[in-house]
């Protein structure tokens, strides 16, 4: 895995906010379709853009942002998965708990609705940069895309150790976790 502060750390880097972005105009769109033009609740339509946006983030990231077609993709979507389901948990709730959170200050509704007709687009957007940066970046480079086997972590292996005698030198074995 490439570090963060080389070269190639800092275009990695890039390439996964680049990827988030597409992500997110992606997100964006089905949740403003969603709730704007199909009238659903806010909070499923945020809930719908975010799985539209993961899935097609998924895709990006395997193939472009962190070159991963070594990795068998039946364990980056079961590792990909686990984070996503965190992000959508995030993205939901963050949204709804800072959407309530600023109707509940009238002189900063006020204000804000004099730049967007619905609150809740401001919070999808603090929310979606807030996991996007903290949660799904550092996530995806050091869990999902890093080791691609699933079960190297699980997976016991042997290893001779030699110990000193008298009389003759014999190898045992121990088992040591890799």
């Amino acid at each position: 895995m490439k570090r963060p502060f080389t070269k190639a750390g800092f275009f990695t880097f890039m390439r996964a906010q680049f990827s988030s972005q597409i992500s997110s105009l992606f997100d964006f769109a089905v949740t403003i379709l969603g709730a704007k033009l199909l009238d659903i609740y806010y909070v499923y339509a945020t809930s719908l853009g975010s799985v539209a946006g993961g899935i097609l983030n998924c895709f990006i990231n395997y193939y472009w942002t962190f070159k991963a077609q070594d990795c068998k993709k039946k364990y980056v979507v079961i590792k990909y998965f686990i984070v996503w389901m965190g992000s959508i948990f995030l993205n939901t709730w963050g949204v709804y708990l800072l959407t309530e959170s600023i109707q509940r200050v009238p002189w900063v509704q006020d204000t804000l609705y004099h730049i967007f007709d619905d609150i809740f687009i401001v919070s999808k957007i603090v929310v979606s940069l807030l996991v996007g940066w903290f949660w799904n970046y550092n996530l995806h480079r050091f869990f999902v895309y890093k080791d691609c086997k699933i079960r190297r972590p699980l997976r016991r292996k042997v290893v001779p150790v030699e110990t000193p005698s008298k009389t003759k030198k014999r190898n045992i074995y121990e088992l040591q976790d890799f």
